[in-house]
């Protein structure tokens, strides 16, 4: 009788504190384990909109060139200047024939800064320069 008592009484729950705790830990880990931001892509660009752009695909060696609004380039940070950028890009592609390059015009800016730093893209080897808008 003794023993009919205590199967009537043992229930089976499940502990659901562990389970949080471990989802919470493995949320702080990738948020801390994520790059937030890369360096070329925290410049104050307000792209233009495109109804069928796709997403960023990082490579590896990706160059990513910045035009600000007034008209200045800008890699990795740093404003450079057009004949410093050709030899940047004809030393990358040197190094890499396939090199990608992204271009990021400011909207504001005119279409000649877009188009001279194209030229010089493409004069310097880049093949497919990738103009990056962002999606409407």
């Amino acid at each position: 009788m003794l023993i009919q008592a205590r199967e009537q009484n043992s229930q089976v729950a499940i502990e659901l504190t562990p389970i949080i705790d471990m989802v919470f830990l493995l949320l702080v880990f990738f948020l801390v384990a994520t790059t937030f931001h890369q360096e070329e892509r925290e410049m104050q660009i307000a792209l233009p909109v495109s109804k069928s752009s796709g997403p960023i695909s990082a490579m590896l060696r990706e160059l990513v060139i910045n035009i600000d609004a007034a008209g200045g380039i800008i890699v990795g940070g740093r404003q450079v200047e057009p004949e410093a950028l050709r030899t940047m890009v004809a030393e990358a592609v040197a190094a890499n024939p396939e090199q990608k390059v992204t271009l990021r015009g400011d909207r504001a800016t005119a279409y000649s800064n877009v188009v001279r730093v194209l030229d010089i893209c493409k004069s310097s080897g880049i093949q497919e320069p990738y103009l990056d808008t962002v999606l409407e």
